[in-house]
């Protein structure tokens, strides 16, 4: 069984990179991060126009119907997500980094494309809803190889800054939030409701798909990894000098993926906070402000923006911070601030459903999200080997939003319509911070089991 290796020993021995420049940094990073924000920009405006999506491709006689029908087809494509982590993560430990990160774009770009241009369910009847749910699939799947190859792509260029790195892929998704409540926000706001629920909604679509070409062409101009290329040449001389690894061989127990079954169900717990941080707190909060509290829609979408806003500005921040201090030290710290203040804050704002309170339930929320999910990365790939990064991260990431995230819009809905209590958004929320702090805490155990086992080997 392969335990996790402490950061200092994460990085791959083969490889000693050059100190990238300012131009390849901005590169590495946009070109990560891209694919990221493109997804989350999808997902978010899906959810925050889950109301018009419902009437337009699955019109049903009762409302709340429609709507969990529109909203569970939003769930139903991470049920692809494990699959497309397996295929696209063996493929990226395979084929290198970039060639994942150019495919998972590329599929992402059917789903959005899907949504710009799909007639209603009124002009082609059931193909519609069919067709929706194909291309959700499709996106899932893409989706689900998307994290672990990028993550791998980032971390794999830098061993001293692999927190500041990897946090970029939650400073995008903060910027896809920003992006998307804008949409929601200003399309609300500005354009009457016939022609939002006519045409209007498609636009967030239509910008998501003019992104994603861009994404691509960069993405296929990319060199791959030092760490990947070390470590491929490694193999292929092994492979033409006919042979193979012995059995007692660590690198070849950390090429086989059979043996990362206990970190990859820690990673899966580690992921629990950060996604249950964007499905409750930033999808879902529109619809509660707007159903539950009664609070005007322009007004809701804005406060998410605050939410995205210190998510996408914070991330970076604590990823650095990460670098110097450790990674476990400052999520364990949010783990148990989310865990104490999460119901008390929601029980407030019940009780005063005004923007204000749900301003400071959405900013502190946002500076939790950052300081939580920037370090994530980074300690993720510091759970798995080089030669089972890709698909480790991939596979754990995606179980963890396909339990946590994917249906917890449709739960959280579901439990307040058959029992009325609004606080049910706190509950998943603390069930979600309970087990990630117990993850870390193991995670931290096993860390430091390995230094004091390199501590007292002989040199």
């Amino acid at each position: 069984m392969h335990t996790p290796a402490p950061p200092s020993a994460a990085a791959s021995p083969h490889a000693a990179p050059a100190p990238l420049s300012k131009a390849m940094v901005r590169r590495i990073v946009f070109s990560s991060s891209v694919g990221n924000a493109l997804e989350w920009f999808d997902f978010l405006v899906y959810g925050y126009f889950a109301t018009i999506i419902a009437k337009q491709f699955f019109p049903m006689q009762d409302e709340w119907l429609s709507t969990l029908l529109a909203i569970a087809t939003f769930g139903i494509s991470f049920l692809m997500r494990p699959l497309g982590a397996v295929v696209l993560g063996m493929y990226g430990d395979r084929k290198g980094r970039k060639a994942a990160l150019t495919l998972a774009i590329a599929l992402m770009m059917v789903g959005t494309f899907t949504m710009a241009v799909m007639p209603p369910y009124a002009s082609i009847g059931l193909a519609a809803p069919v067709l929706i749910l194909l291309a959700r699939l499709v996106q899932g799947f893409a989706v689900g190889g998307e994290f672990g190859s990028a993550t791998a792509f980032m971390v794999e260029h830098s061993a001293s800054r692999r927190g500041y790195y990897a946090s970029w892929q939650f400073a995008s998704q903060g910027l896809a939030a920003i992006t998307a409540a804008a949409f929601g926000s200003l399309l609300t706001v500005w354009m009457p409701s016939e022609q939002l629920n006519s045409w209007g909604w498609r636009l967030p679509f239509v910008f998501g798909l003019l992104v994603g070409p861009v994404g691509y062409y960069i993405r296929s101009h990319l060199d791959e990894t030092p760490e990947f290329l070390a470590l491929n040449k490694a193999r292929e001389a092994r492979e033409a000098a006919g042979l193979r690894p012995v059995a007692n061989d660590e690198e070849a127990k950390g090429a086989s993926f059979a043996n990362q079954w206990v970190n990859l169900l820690l990673a899966v717990g580690i992921v629990a906070q950060s996604t249950v941080g964007v499905y409750v707190l930033q999808l879902y909060m529109p619809m509660y402000a707007g159903k539950q509290l009664h609070m005007p829609a322009a007004a809701s979408f804005g406060v998410v923006v605050l939410n995205g806003g210190l998510q996408f500005l914070l991330s970076p921040v604590m990823g650095a911070l990460s670098d110097r201090i450790g990674r476990i030290r400052i999520m364990l710290t949010t783990s148990v601030l989310m865990g104490a203040l999460i119901y008390p804050m929601f029980a407030l704002l019940q009780s005063h459903p005004t923007i204000g309170w749900l301003l400071l339930l959405q900013g502190t929320a946002g500076i939790f999200k950052a300081a939580y999910s920037g370090p994530m990365p980074a300690l993720m790939s510091e759970i798995f080997p080089t030669q089972v990064r890709s698909t480790g991260l991939s596979i754990g990431y995606s179980i963890g939003v396909t339990i946590f995230g994917g249906f917890a819009p449709t739960i959280v809905e579901t439990f307040i319509h058959l029992t009325g209590d609004k606080l049910a958004p706190s509950y998943y929320v603390l069930i979600a911070a309970v087990l990630s702090g117990l993850s870390l805490v193991v995670v931290a155990f096993r860390m430091r089991r390995v230094r004091l086992m390199q501590a007292v080997q002989p040199a």
